[in-house]
């Protein structure tokens, strides 16, 4: 699942990731979309579906109705890796006071889950790597690291032509794809479908005169209810992390 803020090239990446335009990018600021878009493509010989969602700060999609279509994106599919796409800018003290309360609130495990991408490359100096951009920075230096020290970087606009060297989106999205296959394998499929809606179940069933569900049903919602809780402070937390940078 992709997260990111609108206009940082978040559905940008998706296309060049999968080497094929995709999903929809909007190029217009009268240009809104508030549902998430699923795309599933052999890559590398491997099955590989990717979850774009709505970006953030859309002057017509409420935060209310972001998150809804998040949670619905998140319901029926596996989530096995959440890349937050961030641009290649100078992080303001605003970025890092919210990036802070997100490795705060995020939690250790959900961070395994986790790669930091990000995007408009070119505006790397020359000879320059994304490790060396974030680690001039402290801030985006403990983010990263909180992330296991998992960064990529892409420029879908530049960088489509060349074929070899750093500067290449073809070679730097099959880095951005190894890393992610690692992680997935280390973390052993952690993060699996979850159903958003288990808490409201588990309410119901409190409810005078409802039925109350099998010991093997509990059994699964007490091994899911951590995931749950997690998936909820991810959209949570990306919501904070790019409402602070409203307008910037």
């Amino acid at each position: 699942m992709i997260l990111g803020k609108r206009g940082d090239g978040k559905s940008s990446s998706c296309n060049t990731i999968f080497g094929e335009k995709l999903f929809t990018v909007i190029s217009s600021p009268s240009s809104t979309s508030d549902a998430c878009e699923v795309e599933t493509r052999i890559v590398n010989g491997k099955k590989l579906k990717v979850i774009d969602t709505p970006g953030f700060f859309d002057p017509d999609l409420s935060d209310d109705k972001l998150k809804q279509a998040i949670e619905k994106s998140v319901t029926p599919f596996r989530v096995d890796v959440f890349i937050i796409v961030l641009r290649v800018r100078l992080c303001t003290v605003q970025e890092a006071d919210i990036i802070e309360k997100v490795v705060v609130m995020f939690g250790e495990d959900v961070l395994k889950s986790t790669v930091v991408l990000f995007t408009h490359g070119d505006q790397l100096d020359d000879e320059q790597t994304i490790e060396d951009f974030v680690e001039k920075n402290s801030v985006l230096k403990d983010f990263v690291e909180k992330c296991g020290g998992r960064c990529h970087v892409l420029d879908n606009k530049y960088w489509n032509q060349q074929k070899e060297g750093y500067r290449s989106n073809s070679v730097q999205a099959e880095k951005l794809l190894n890393t992610i296959e690692k992680m997935v394998g280390e973390n052993k499929g952690e993060c699996s479908t979850i159903d958003m809606s288990q808490n409201e179940e588990e309410e119901q069933n409190l409810l005078p005169g409802s039925r109350p569900r099998s010991t093997t049903s509990r059994n699964a919602a007490e091994i899911l209810r951590p995931f749950t809780g997690a998936i909820r402070r991810i959209i949570d937390c990306i919501v904070r992390f790019f409402l602070c940078n409203r307008g910037s």
